[in-house]
């Protein structure tokens, strides 16, 4: 039977949430992506929204973080963010990775990505290790498939109340346990350990993998790859 996932990262580590064909769900915090991996081994397809293949130096972005900031537009383009190089992310604190990625792409860090550099290093490091599940693990954005299951873009930023329930709407549109699991993880979790915006996000991904499953549409249509062979893209699907 196949199985789907979409993970966040969140303060508590990675948040995931599992779906299989007959919609029977799971909604679990995993430290690393080890533990994660070790208990979805046999998922078909994870989609996860943090960046899989990085460049290693260069002013130019990576394509799929161009063509979806486009397709997003001035509303949602700014959520994604510019990926750090390599050697930017392997730093020890904020700034040296800002001076380092300066030096090699001429632009700093800011602060909020300097935030999530841990969960970018840490993703780079597996899937370097791991880089034969290239076809099953794959990055996406979360604002990406919101785009993609409601046919346009947001009208609120996710971080209000009017955002939550426009994305929660979407959502619930589509799958009718949406609510169960939602409010299963607010109540298994701490919301320093999984914030609400999280669990929205992973239901998105898992959403898109569920029902694009082997028709998934890659940005750019051919993806360019790292130095370490590294697929760069996001993947979405529209019905």
């Amino acid at each position: 039977m196949a199985l789907f996932i979409g993970v966040d990262g969140c303060r508590g580590g990675w948040f995931a949430v599992s779906l299989d064909e007959t919609l029977h769900w799971q909604a679990e915090v995993f430290p690393d992506l080890q533990n994660l991996w070790r208990r979805h081994k046999r998922a078909s397809l994870i989609l996860i929204d943090m960046p899989i293949g990085l460049k290693t130096r260069g002013t130019e972005e990576r394509k799929c973080d161009k063509m979806g900031r486009k397709i997003l537009g001035r509303k949602r383009g700014s959520s994604i963010f510019p990926v750090p190089a390599r050697k930017a992310v392997q730093a020890k604190n904020y700034n040296q990775a800002s001076f380092i990625n300066r030096q090699l792409t001429g632009k700093g860090l800011s602060r909020q990505t300097w935030g999530i550099v841990p969960r970018i290093r840490e993703m780079d490091l597996f899937m370097r290790r791991k880089a034969k599940l290239q076809g099953i693990i794959r990055e996406s954005h979360p604002e990406i498939c919101f785009w993609a299951l409601a046919g346009k873009i947001t009208e609120h930023r996710k971080g209000v109340r009017k955002g939550y329930a426009e994305r929660l709407n979407i959502l619930r549109y589509r799958l009718n346990v949406v609510q169960d699991i939602i409010h299963y993880s607010m109540k298994e979790y701490r919301r320093e350990e999984v914030a609400r915006d999280d669990i929205l996000d992973a239901l998105a991904l898992v959403l898109i993998a569920f029902e694009g499953y082997g028709k998934l549409i890659s940005i750019p249509e051919e993806p360019e790859y790292d130095e370490k062979n590294l697929r760069m893209e996001m993947v979405y699907y529209i019905s």
